[in-house]
């Protein structure tokens, strides 16, 4: 991370208020909407998006538009940003990464078959709450890989512009590596209609792995 791009989040969060705001976003366990941190620091709606707009721009959070199944205004959702995490005292990729390869030893599995069940689990969380690719994208940017897509016909191609758990993967690119295939192979069986085709590795430290995914044949032939 860039010198100057710590010292922005650092003002960011020199403000006590937005500090709190800060540390409750990144404690929650699903995205927080607006109304419920103005009751939680007692300020009004328009102070507290101001603070949530400096936060957002110094990209220590994200902001989202909630998905409505029902009558009424989406509400604007925030959440950790995926690369603030581990700073700043907030839980870290790290942490994710050592449960599943936990889980993987106690259960002896592959690193491939925990995190394809892990990502199974989350894409059955999120499957028909959108287009199958775009609900991909969503997943890996907050898994914090910072994709890319590229489409071409029925094949989609995510550029993985950064890996979060870098130092590891240089160190043992077999069991993250394979890991992390298990991760979107399971996540595209749990949202369906896609597959994967495969992962190109590459320097974990400069990023640039490639995940090619196919939209499969009975769905991109499927009548309208």
């Amino acid at each position: 991370m860039e010198q100057d791009e710590l010292q922005q989040e650092a003002r960011a969060l020199g403000d006590p208020t937005r500090y709190g705001l800060f540390r409750y976003i990144a404690e929650a366990s699903e995205p927080v909407g607006v109304a419920e941190l103005t009751d939680f620091v007692h300020l009004n709606h328009n102070a507290v998006r101001q603070h949530l707009a400096v936060l957002k721009d110094t990209g220590l959070v994200v902001e989202e538009v909630e998905t409505r199944t029902r009558p009424g205004r989406p509400r604007l959702l925030y959440q950790l940003s995926p690369e603030a995490a581990g700073r700043w005292g907030t839980p870290g990729a790290y942490a994710w990464l050592a449960g599943l390869l936990s889980d993987a030893v106690r259960r002896h599995l592959e690193p491939r078959q925990v995190g394809r069940q892990d990502g199974h689990r989350r894409g059955a969380q999120v499957a028909g709450s959108g287009d199958a690719v775009e609900l991909v994208e969503e997943e890996i940017q907050r898994w914090g890989f910072r994709p890319t897509r590229v489409e071409r016909g029925r094949r989609i191609e995510f550029v993985l512009g950064r890996c979060p758990f870098a130092d590891v993967a240089s160190a043992d690119p077999d069991t993250v590596c394979q890991l992390h295939l298990g991760l979107a192979e399971g996540l595209v069986e749990g949202i369906g209609g896609l597959e994967v085709e495969r992962l190109v590795i590459k320097n974990p430290h400069r990023g640039g792995c490639r995940l090619t995914l196919r939209r499969r044949a009975e769905v991109v032939d499927a009548p309208s």
